[in-house]
């Protein structure tokens, strides 16, 4: 019994060492294909290498079905808030601000002191409707004249406080502000905050 541990001891040993030593030439080559390690059958590392290219040559083959998208960058999501929020303090009104992506998920949102614990939420959503539809949420509040069920989908507003934000006629963001005592001002400090970007 011990004769088999020690047995099986060495021959764990020598197949670190041969594992070892097969990975760490595939590293040198710049192969890390995926292979199985074993002491009776190591891969050589040219042949790891080759594997990984030939992967490699099939992942771009299928990028052709790829599109390319214009996202805002956080840096830029931030500066657009901050502006927002600045343009609401300076006319005193306490506000929350978010700033969504083209896909209408959060990237920013500024709650101003003394703001309404609604206003958080309600910022971000009429930030994502202006997104979705690529228009002011005060325009969009007009379209509920014809299409009154709009307003049941889920995570919109329609309220006036939101806007896209544009690059090449395409929607890349919403801006969002809520806490104002009118819509008009909620939007107006939204403007801003798209504004901002535009220089």
């Amino acid at each position: 019994m011990k004769h088999t541990v020690k047995h099986a001891m060495k021959v764990s040993r020598r197949t670190r060492v041969v594992t070892g030593g097969a990975l760490a030439a595939a590293v040198a080559l710049g192969g890390f294909g995926a292979w199985s390690a074993s002491a009776s059958s190591p891969a050589p590392a040219v042949q790891t290498a080759a594997v990984a290219a030939k992967g490699a040559a099939k992942s771009d083959a299928k990028s052709a079905g790829l599109v390319r998208s214009t996202h805002l960058s956080i840096g830029a999501a931030t500066e657009a808030a901050q502006a927002a929020l600045k343009a609401a303090q300076k006319e005193n009104q306490r506000v929350s601000v978010a700033v969504v992506d083209r896909d209408g998920n959060t990237l920013v949102t500024l709650r101003g002191d003394g703001a309404g614990p609604q206003s958080y939420e309600s910022a971000e959503k009429k930030a994502y409707t202006a997104v979705s539809w690529n228009a002011p949420t005060s325009e969009l509040v007009k379209r509920l004249d014809n299409a009154p069920t709009l307003k049941d989908i889920p995570g919109t507003l329609f309220l006036p406080g939101g806007v896209p934000v544009t690059a090449k006629d395409a929607p890349v963001a919403g801006v969002g502000v809520a806490g104002a005592p009118s819509g008009d001002l909620d939007e107006k400090f939204a403007r801003a905050g798209a504004a901002a970007l535009a220089g």
